[in-house]
């Protein structure tokens, strides 16, 4: 679909309820992506347990969907170079107190929980979850 690999984000309702929403973005930039495709939503119940099903045995499966179902978020599909890899590196481990310093869920996590940021762990579940948040006519292409 794209000249290079793209991944799927999404900015999470802590990080858009405290404002940073345009900290992140800029970020994404600042880093090479190119934004192919933007959202800003609120997802229900239902939609937050479809999106995470590869995580429906674990046990924080209903603490999470009830946290990305509780308020508006942005996805977006980004495009680079090494995009599901560069993205990850940047947001940082998933426990804000274990992150490096500089990354966004170092600068702009609560918890563990409230993380900041989403990211695809991999090409194959980056296309699933672009699928999931945008059509093909949404995705802009050069």
């Amino acid at each position: 679909m794209f000249e290079n690999e793209y991944t799927l984000i999404m900015i999470k309702p802590d990080a858009v309820a405290d404002g940073h929403t345009g900290s992140i973005i800029k970020r994404i930039e600042d880093e090479g992506f190119r934004v192919r495709a933007i959202k800003y939503v609120r997802l229900s119940k239902a939609q937050a347990k479809e999106f995470y099903k590869i995580h429906k045995e674990r046990p924080f499966f209903n603490e999470l969907t009830e946290f990305i179902a509780s308020g508006h978020l942005v996805a977006a599909c980004l495009e680079r170079a090494n995009a599901v890899e560069h993205w990850r590196k940047v947001i940082g481990a998933t426990n804000p107190e274990e992150a490096d310093e500089g990354t966004i869920r170092k600068l702009f996590a609560r918890s563990k929980g409230e993380n900041a940021v989403h990211g695809s762990d991999s090409v194959e579940n980056a296309q699933i979850e672009t699928d999931f948040f945008f059509s093909r006519m949404e995705l802009v292409k050069e």
